[in-house]
């Protein structure tokens, strides 16, 4: 028998999210789709492919664009699904000329949370379209809950509003981050009994996105 002292799944988890993220030049600022970089947690891009898969939204809005390989990951997905097209949003252009192209994905620069930003995403809204919202902007709290008040009309009844990196600030990672996307999402939930956590997108144990796959109610 071993000496070792037995330890919870949760503590396992834990350890491990926090060595993955402290090694991100090796992991999540390593990771690729066709060759563009995707700064996320592969786990949590397969539960993306799941969720197109099984809402078919006809309009992704993203907010914070980076090198726009998350955009176009989202765009070849919705390709194999046959339907929808991409809206991402970032305050500022980087290497614009390296961006990945598709016919689905529509790149846009200025604040998220800027009112013309927000009222040219809902003028791009159709009658009848399934809106999904992924938030991967600034991570500061206040910028956060003003993109979750300003995008989560949007969202359509069972689809999906998603905070990303509520991990931060201690959750498990980034203790020194300060009040960020988790904060902001408890917040925004008790004043907002349209969206809850769906847990079940947390089903392989480790997530940038704790408590940040929020469905509204059908």
């Amino acid at each position: 028998m071993s000496d070792l002292p037995e330890r919870s799944p949760e503590e396992v988890v834990r350890d491990f999210h926090r060595l993955y993220y402290s090694n991100d030049k090796r992991t999540f600022r390593n990771t690729f789709w066709l060759g563009k970089p995707s700064a996320k947690c592969p786990l949590d891009l397969w539960v993306y492919q799941e969720i197109l898969f099984d809402r078919r939204p006809d309009l992704i809005v993203e907010c914070g664009t980076y090198f726009g390989g998350t955009a176009h990951f989202l765009a070849c997905m919705c390709d194999l699904v046959d339907n929808g097209r991409v809206i991402t949003i970032d305050v500022r252009e980087r290497q614009p000329h390296r961006r990945p192209r598709h016919p689905r994905i529509e790149y846009r620069t200025g604040s998220s949370t800027a009112p013309e930003t927000v009222t040219g995403v809902e003028a791009a809204v159709q009658q009848g379209d399934r809106v999904m919202v992924i938030l991967d902007s600034n991570h500061r709290k206040d910028h956060v809950l003003a993109e979750l008040q300003a995008y989560a009309p949007l969202v359509t009844p069972g689809d999906y509003l998603v905070v990303e990196d509520t991990n931060v600030n201690g959750h498990p990672v980034r203790a020194d981050h300060g009040p960020g996307p988790m904060e902001a999402v408890d917040e925004f939930l008790a004043g907002n009994d349209e969206f809850s956590i769906d847990e079940s997108r947390e089903k392989f144990f480790m997530t940038f996105n704790p408590r940040g796959y929020l469905r509204r109610a059908e």
